[in-house]
């Protein structure tokens, strides 16, 4: 049994890696914002503002962050401020979450931390500065922790394309919206969260002991194939 930390529990992405690690008898330590968990080891945690980890064990072996946003618009109507508040919570957040769990990482045989980028990073889409701005800092802050943290602690990032998850719901909120964006991907299908957590459960694992420093397509063919 291993101890993990996910960040971003209640719904989506963290929600289904915390089932399944929980399911494989793990100890998973979940956080939430607005959708409130129960659990004897559910926490609420604002990483957009100060916060302790003083509930971790002693010894922790993995970090999923999962907290995201999705704003798309045209680039003259983002505010400044809009690009801040994106980098605050995905970008600064991580930072804050893995400096204050870094003594308990360390103290694991191997450790695994996973951050969430995205397609749009490196393939360039309308209307999607913002959100590849934020989750391009996400896959240098991979790189370097991945770097510098070698060989006790293992850093991978997964960059997904658009999931059917609550985070997305603006975008799949019909049936006509869904079918579209699957015509979108090579395998024609819209991602699930399970798709996505199940890379994240894989990079959290010893099976994945030998991988660091990368990011991860997890996206229907999107990011390697052109339609």
């Amino acid at each position: 049994m291993k101890n993990y930390l996910i960040i971003g529990a209640s719904s989506g992405i963290g929600k289904a890696l915390s089932h399944q690690l929980k399911s494989e008898g793990h100890q998973v330590y979940e956080t939430y914002h607005s959708n409130e968990i129960v659990g004897d080891h559910a926490h609420h945690l604002d990483v957009e503002g100060d916060f302790s980890l003083d509930f971790l064990p002693e010894t922790l072996d993995g970090i999923a962050y999962c907290p995201g946003s999705i704003n798309l618009m045209p680039f003259a109507r983002i505010k400044p401020e809009s690009f801040a508040s994106d980098f605050n919570l995905q970008v600064l957040g991580a930072i804050k979450v893995i400096q204050q769990a870094l003594p308990a990482l360390k103290k694991s045989a191997q450790a695994s931390v996973v951050l969430f980028s995205t397609v749009a990073v490196q393939k360039g889409f309308n209307f999607h500065a913002q959100v590849a701005t934020s989750k391009g800092a996400i896959e240098g802050l991979t790189k370097s922790l991945s770097a510098e943290f070698a060989p006790k602690i293992r850093i991978n990032a997964i960059a997904p394309s658009l999931t059917d998850t609550p985070l997305a719901s603006k975008l799949l909120s019909s049936e006509d919206k869904k079918a579209a964006n699957a015509e979108r991907h090579p395998l024609k299908r819209i991602g699930t969260a399970e798709d996505i957590s199940q890379t994240a459960a894989f990079l959290l694992s010893d099976q994945s002991s030998w991988i660091t420093g990368q990011v991860i397509h997890v996206d229907g063919g999107k990011s390697a194939i052109s339609m």
